[in-house]
């Protein structure tokens, strides 16, 4: 048989796939349904397989078409790729750019780099998404973002990396507390504090838990807060005492809360804040360039 289709029903079959659903899949294709489903059965004629099995009210993958589906993302990725490469050595950093970043980071340093990365790359579009890291991986590798701004280091396979700014821990802590007068907080003094953190699932909790090198037999405050804002206003209510970004505090996270910071000893190890892309990216001198920028933009 000759491989006659093309890179329209491979797309459409993974749209499909991920919706489960053949109306939605059209809408995110921006096709009718009768065409997307006159490409599906088209395709699996020339496959000479049954994708999908339909019902009333649901869509399921086959056996076959599971196993067809990881093949079809990796020839778009490929496919995409190779696009990429060639628009990337015509123009570098222009067209669309779909980003991914992480809660602790966004609000706190994307309004310093947006206008200086809109000034320097006037052809370039960003599409934000914020999530956290888990999703925006899997994002990455389904090829819905291109690029991430991650906390590091964070275990992923498939991906390359690159640090553009190193980020400090501070120790916040309430007005009332006696270790206001110190000049720096060493990791010992925090082990009989009640310690708060955001919740698992943020990596910055295990960034900051490495930066107090804090007992692994011991764990934090059980409550898990879902934001730093939040974590900020416990502190400031004398619920316990907490570990934030430097760029948090730059951008004013603890304005007008009773709160003080105070840095971590030297020796603590700060978070690495670098850019994440496939390794199957054709952009990768482009993030690479775009790292370099970064780099330079928010040095002191």
């Amino acid at each position: 048989m000759n491989a006659s289709f093309s890179l329209k029903h491979l797309k459409y079959f993974i749209a499909v796939g991920e919706h489960k659903h053949f109306g939605r899949a059209a809408q995110a294709c921006f096709v009718t349904q009768p065409t997307l489903s006159a490409a599906i059965k088209e395709f699996e004629d020339l496959l000479g397989v049954q994708l999908f099995e339909r019902t009333k009210r649901h869509v399921l993958v086959t056996p076959i078409g599971e196993e067809l589906l990881e093949r079809a993302k990796a020839i778009i990725l490929e496919a995409n790729a190779l696009m990429e490469f060639a628009q990337s050595k015509g123009n570098p950093l222009n067209g669309d750019l779909r980003l991914g970043v992480i809660p602790t980071i966004a609000p706190f340093l994307l309004p310093k780099l947006m206008h200086a990365i809109r000034d320097e790359f006037p052809d370039l579009t960003l599409y934000l998404k914020e999530d956290q890291t888990a999703r925006l991986l899997d994002s990455l590798h389904g090829g819905h973002l291109d690029l991430l701004i991650l906390a590091l280091p964070y275990e992923a396979e498939g991906v390359e990396t690159l640090t553009f700014m190193q980020d400090s821990f501070y120790c916040a802590l309430p007005l009332s507390h006696p270790m206001c007068d110190h000049k720096a907080i060493m990791p010992h003094d925090l082990y009989d504090e009640d310690l708060l953190l955001l919740e698992e699932g943020n990596c910055i909790r295990e960034h900051a838990m490495a930066a107090c090198s804090w007992p692994s037999n011991k764990g934090p405050n059980e409550f898990g807060a879902t934001s730093l804002s939040t974590i900020v206003q416990m502190v400031a209510n004398g619920l316990g005492i907490t570990l934030l970004p430097q760029m948090a505090i730059e951008a004013g996270i603890d304005k007008g809360c009773d709160i003080k910071t105070i840095p971590l000893a030297q020796n603590s190890p700060p978070r690495d804040i670098g850019l994440v892309w496939r390794k199957t990216s054709g952009r990768a001198e482009e993030f690479k360039m775009l790292a370099t920028f970064l780099k330079e933009t928010l040095a002191p």
